[in-house]
């Protein structure tokens, strides 16, 4: 009995050595002055770079465009982007800041002329595609908007599908 008494009493004096080992490799790597990262002010503009490829430009359209309309609702973008999950999230979203639809709908609206700014101005979209995409903007349906904000790729394939045999020509237009 005082056999298994004492590996017991070897087993919790294991568990507390392993827990302080735990604490002190926590407190040196920093752990006692972890702070979360501040999220970004999304009406304060983002650096854009020029991947040179549709997905990175697309990766990059989506952020700009979702910093865009949250701007314009005061929120942040993480939470704009969770709202836009699914036709639930978007609802509780609205009912949670009192946005309509017509609200909703400016505000992506808003992002998305943003996005093709900041991409223009980027050199990531050529001015030739800028005007018409823009144009498109202005008048987007709201579920598409939402679809594209979600995934801008979609708008890049699209335009690159409408030309056809000519797709030689946008990547002339894009890096």
């Amino acid at each position: 009995m005082t056999a298994g008494r004492d590996r017991g009493t070897l087993l919790v004096l294991g568990s507390l050595a392993a827990s302080a080992v735990l604490v002190l490799a926590y407190l040196a790597a920093g752990g006692s002055s972890y702070a979360p990262a501040k999220i970004q002010d999304p009406c304060e503009p983002r650096a854009w770079s020029n991947p040179g490829d549709l997905q990175g430009i697309a990766q990059q359209f989506t952020r700009s465009a979702l910093d865009g309309a949250a701007c314009q609702l005061g929120v942040s973008r993480e939470t704009l982007a969770q709202a836009l999950v699914s036709e639930e999230s978007r609802r509780e979203f609205a009912e949670q800041y009192d946005i309509g639809d017509a609200e909703l709908a400016r505000a992506i609206r808003a992002g998305l002329l943003r996005a093709v700014d900041d991409a223009e101005e980027a050199g990531a979209l050529s001015p030739l595609l800028a005007v018409p995409l823009r144009q498109a903007m202005r008048s987007i349906p709201l579920d598409e908007a939402i679809e594209l904000i979600k995934d801008a790729r979609v708008l890049l394939e699209d335009v690159r599908s409408f030309l056809g045999p000519a797709q030689g020509i946008l990547e002339q237009f894009l890096p």
